[in-house]
């Protein structure tokens, strides 16, 4: 089938928007960043002021960011000079404990993840940089590739330089993360879309993508008829081949749709920033605007506009109940409770300023950092 030209309108659903764990996205990755870099005792501020570009912070001041999150940072002010310093609260602490606890318990699980999406890839290999990029979304540890207690090859990975020789250093641009023997004697995994359909009709006959509408969302007469269309056109595993594809037709959107809606079924949230996705598009075969497909297939995605910037949302994890393939991550609990610290966080600025006694009931605070935080706010 050649390619179709259809628009859908893009309807806010404010469901969406309520979720916790995705309307405090964009500063959930900074806060558990620097989490790591503070420790229980007292820092200056000027150990981490400097990596306000490195962490993304929204605030282009580190401090100003920290003070926003006075459940997660607790502030004291330094011996010298009045200058700030920051440590973790006994929760924050306790959740980086809790965060490593599940990676030793669930590595077999959250690492697979990784390997997925290398087997995504046609060379088999993705550039060191990008890999590190995903990390954060598949729920693995920042220093996987930087610190060798780690042990990558336990969970056959290795890392490549470009003549193809294993590297052992951090040093040298051009590296690549490998499988141990190049994945050629593993079996190719079954995609969510592929699981779904072995679900619901026992065949890989055909193989359509769950469809999610907006409440309110009324389809011109040929888009239903397109939609359905598309429906049953050939399905491309994204670990498949694709080289006889033709770039411009539908099949081949189809498989992109495909690829994107497995990408986001391996992260933690099932969601990321749209802008994060770019780097992935010459290594998973994606055509150059691919970003469009966001656009054409509305009750596939979601596009949550927050803070001057894209989220993407795989709406199939949120809206299919347990009617579906996608298996929750591992580490979408401990998100969650850095999510609670940042409410938390919320209501204790919202307490200094109206005077109020702050009443709060948390899975992961205690109240001597509660009391703490409005000593320090008073």
């Amino acid at each position: 089938m050649s390619y179709v030209d259809v628009r859908m309108r893009r309807k806010k659903d404010a469901s969406f928007d309520a979720v916790p764990v995705l309307s405090h996205a964009r500063d959930l990755r900074p806060l558990a960043s620097l989490a790591r870099l503070l420790s229980l005792s007292p820092t200056p501020v000027s150990a981490v002021s400097k990596l306000h570009r490195s962490l993304e912070t929204p605030d282009r001041r580190v401090a100003a960011f920290l003070r926003r999150f006075p459940a997660a940072f607790v502030e004291s002010v330094g011996p010298q000079h009045n200058l700030p310093w920051f440590r973790l609260s006994d929760a924050a602490a306790r959740l980086l404990r809790e965060e490593r606890d599940v990676f030793a318990v669930r590595r077999a699980d959250i690492t697979g993840r990784l390997r997925r999406l290398v087997l995504m890839c046609p060379r088999r290999r993705l550039p060191l940089r990008v890999a590190q990029g995903m990390l954060w979304h598949l729920g693995i540890p920042e220093d996987y590739f930087k610190d060798p207690d780690h042990g990558i090859a336990h969970d056959g990975f290795q890392i490549l330089t470009p003549g193809g020789v294993i590297c052992q250093d951090d040093d040298g641009d051009g590296r690549e993360l490998g499988l141990i023997g190049d994945g050629k004697d593993q079996e190719m995994p079954l995609s969510v879309l592929q699981m779904n359909a072995m679900r619901k009709s026992g065949s890989l006959a055909q193989v359509p993508v769950p469809l999610f509408p907006s409440k309110g969302l009324r389809l011109k007469q040929k888009i239903k008829d397109w939609l359905e269309g598309f429906q049953m056109l050939p399905y491309v595993s994204p670990y498949e081949d694709f080289s006889h594809i033709n770039r411009g037709s539908d099949v081949s959107e189809k498989r992109s749709v495909g690829v994107l809606h497995e990408l986001l079924s391996l992260f933690v949230t099932c969601s990321a920033e749209r802008r994060r996705l770019l780097c992935l598009r010459q290594h998973l075969g994606l055509p150059q605007k691919f970003h469009l497909v966001f656009e054409r297939h509305p009750h596939v995605f979601y596009l949550l506009l927050k803070e001057k910037t894209c989220f993407t949302v795989l709406k199939e994890a949120y809206m299919a109940g347990g009617d579906t393939a996608i298996g929750e991550h591992p580490m979408l609990e401990v998100r969650k409770k850095y999510v609670e610290l940042m409410e938390e966080s919320r209501e204790i600025i919202r307490s200094r300023r109206s005077g109020k006694p702050i009443e709060l009931e948390s899975k992961v605070s205690g109240s001597g950092d509660i009391e703490d935080c409005v000593e320090i706010l008073s």
